[in-house]
């Protein structure tokens, strides 16, 4: 019987230049999506889902991110003192015996994958989940997903689980797309995948299954990223790997997305500010005051 799975490699280390000059001084996983830093709700994501154990795979110019994620109890202290309940509430992520933060630097942009394998001695022989540090999920429970994910990943022995979610056809070319055996795969219920195609040209995509930035991998995954070769900007890419995966004859699986599960991510400034705008709108807070401004700002456009 396998063990549970406790460990996820949290990759935050891209320059973020589509979201220049915003990023030019701050990482993009650290602009605000409501009322916390977009990584913050990966972070939470994965603490709900039972991975104590998190490695961030960050870069230079990168250092607030390890600030956020620093204890500090001091300032716990001083909170709890004051009966400041409202904050505490929103540092949960930081309590004691939440998570454990590991970090460590992808000095260069050499790709995804090799942000990855910098987790091999991390991960060691156990399975992991990769959650982007930049893409979130909404759902009435956004640590569902992943949960299931690993249950399932457990039970066929699978070398890798991978979240897709459904594109429309017309904007597949901008995702890494999954081909899949044989037959249109249901939500929550794992289908085997052959063929993965990283941004294919428009009209080509054989799928409109998207990964969707969620993934379980057994160890074969660093094998797999040692065997595979750089693209043609000397970048080491996750796809290809999982492609390498699949050739190895390891049992790859792609998990479907149901409807109410959405990703989001902050990779350019049209999808983080529908990111801020919809996450803004779901604020258990705030979102009322945000809804009756938004109705009143209506009448003026």
């Amino acid at each position: 019987m396998s063990l549970p799975i406790t460990k996820a490699i949290v990759p935050a280390a891209g320059l973020g230049t589509r979201l220049m000059p915003a990023t030019k001084s701050q990482p993009k996983e650290m602009l605000p999506v409501g009322r916390k830093p977009a990584v913050q709700f990966v972070v939470e994501e994965l603490q709900a889902a039972q991975l104590r154990q998190i490695l961030l795979i960050t870069g230079r110019r990168k250092r607030t991110i390890e600030d956020h994620f620093d204890p500090e109890p001091e300032m716990i202290a001083a909170l709890e003192q004051a009966g400041n309940e409202i904050v505490l509430e929103d540092l949960a992520f930081l309590a004691k015996g939440a998570s454990r933060f590991f970090y460590t630097r992808q000095s260069s942009p050499k790709g995804l994958g090799h942000a990855i394998a910098l987790g091999k001695e991390f991960v060691g022989d156990d399975h992991c989940v990769v959650a982007l540090g930049d893409s979130l999920i909404a759902a009435a429970d956004p640590a569902a997903p992943l949960r299931a994910m690993m249950q399932a990943h457990l039970d066929l022995g699978a070398a890798a689980m991978i979240a897709v979610e459904q594109v429309p056809p017309e904007e597949a070319f901008r995702y890494g797309i999954v081909s899949i055996d044989g037959f249109e795969p249901s939500p929550g219920q794992p289908v085997a995948i052959t063929d993965i195609v990283e941004k294919p040209p428009p009209g080509t995509a054989p799928t409109n299954l998207a990964i969707a930035a969620r993934y379980v991998f057994s160890p074969a995954i660093f094998a797999a990223l040692d065997r595979t070769a750089p693209d043609r900007k000397g970048e080491i890419q996750l796809t290809d790997a999982i492609n390498v995966l699949v050739r190895m004859g390891e049992p790859v699986y792609a998990w479907l997305l149901h409807p109410d599960e959405r990703r989001y991510d902050v990779g350019n400034f049209e999808s983080y500010f529908r990111t801020f705008i919809d996450f803004a709108l779901a604020d258990e807070r705030y979102g009322y005051l945000v809804r009756k401004y938004i109705r009143e700002k209506a009448y003026e456009l």
